[in-house]
């Protein structure tokens, strides 16, 4: 007799049955889910649309540090004791939140082994994903960055389907995550339109995940 398949642990249905004081919210484009500064007392899983994380430097300048999708975490800094928000988080389109208490996401990781695989396979990827975008900015061109960033808005390499359509995000918010300027971001737009590495339709931008890769790894 075969053995049965085992399947992925599903972390959506899992924080969705698991009886928890959590609730729903419903964001629009560019509302804020929290402020740099905000207490922080809960842990939130992205349930659909996407968040970006920027934070406030004392001079007012502002940086993009994170883009995140469906099936991400946000607000881990709750479980590490920090008392406020290290960051901004705004959706780029409209996003759906499940805020679970910071209280019971510590006692849910402790007693659920599958839930704290997931999270740690989460932490371990958001790491990564630094690394790679602090040799991103050091060492790539800013023509590479761009195509970079435009895979991970197109969740280009995780689980998921990779998305045709990508979130919509302004050509002044590529520039700053990409630390280059507007005109730059708009030169090289128009180069991957001419290419057919990207498009665009009544959804909005559209991207061609397998020539942008070429680009990056030029």
């Amino acid at each position: 007799m075969a053995p049965r398949k085992k399947h992925p642990f599903d972390a959506h249905a899992f924080l969705e049955s698991a009886g928890l004081g959590k609730r729903v919210v419903a964001y629009e484009r560019s509302d804020v889910i929290f402020s740099q500064g905000d207490p922080c007392n809960s842990v939130m899983y992205l349930r659909s649309g996407a968040i970006r994380l920027s934070v406030l430097s004392h001079a007012g300048k502002e940086a993009i540090v994170a883009t995140l999708g469906p099936g991400d975490f946000l607000g881990e800094g709750a479980l590490a004791g920090h008392p406020i928000r290290l960051e901004t988080a705004s959706a780029t389109m409209a996003t759906t939140v499940l805020v679970v208490p910071k209280k019971q996401m510590i006692r849910l990781l402790h007693s659920h082994h599958a839930l704290s695989d997931r999270f740690i396979a989460h932490m371990l990827v958001r790491n990564a994903r630094l690394e790679a975008d602090l040799v991103d900015q050091l060492f790539n061109s800013s023509e590479k960055r761009l195509a970079r960033t435009l895979l991970l808005l197109a969740r280009y390499g995780k689980n998921e389907k990779t998305q045709r359509v990508l979130p919509a995000v302004s050509q002044e918010t590529l520039a700053e995550m990409i630390g280059t300027t507007r005109s730059r971001v708009n030169f090289f737009l128009n180069k991957f339109r001419k290419l057919g590495f990207i498009g665009y339709d009544a959804a909005g931008l559209t991207g061609n995940p397998y020539p942008l890769t070429l680009v990056v790894h030029d």
